[in-house]
């Protein structure tokens, strides 16, 4: 009985959100691309984020006469975080600023996916920074939330 019942609370917990083993972290969303992007925006300004650039890939695609599904690229950032992380292991500045993706799948499910802080922790073999990695998945987690709920 106690295993069921921690099994339908981890399915509760996660049902919104799936890490995969390539380091993305994707939680649904109850809006559409635009909307969560423009939520996800308002969030950034209010937490006195660098919002350096919004790309609309699917606006992109029709640009050339090629359709895609809904998709945004939100790129962001703060220097307080991203300097010391670069600190701890340089090539880890490939990876920022940090990149929000919101996109809809072939079902019409909307998506907020990012990379897994961790992941690119021991992508860029980043030592030291434990810390700073933790807030910036504690963070990121935060937008995401915040970005998607009803």
């Amino acid at each position: 009985m106690r295993t069921l019942i921690l099994s339908i609370i981890s399915m509760f917990l996660f049902s919104s959100m799936a890490v995969a083993d390539n380091g993305l972290v994707s939680v649904k969303s109850s809006h559409p691309v635009k909307e969560t992007a423009d939520r996800l925006e308002n969030i950034l300004q209010k937490k006195g984020m660098t919002l350096f650039t919004r790309i609309n890939h699917s606006a992109g695609a029709e640009k050339v006469g090629k359709e895609l599904r809904p998709t945004e690229l939100i790129i962001f950032g703060n220097p307080k975080v991203g300097a010391p992380l670069m600190q701890c292991s340089q090539t880890m500045a490939i990876d920022l600023p940090q990149k929000a993706l919101i996109w809809e799948d072939e079902t019409g499910q909307v998506w907020f996916s990012y990379n897994e802080p961790e992941y690119l922790a021991k992508r860029h073999n980043t030592q030291g920074c434990l810390e700073v990695i933790k807030k910036v998945q504690n963070v990121l987690a935060n937008f995401a939330s915040a970005a998607t709920a009803p």
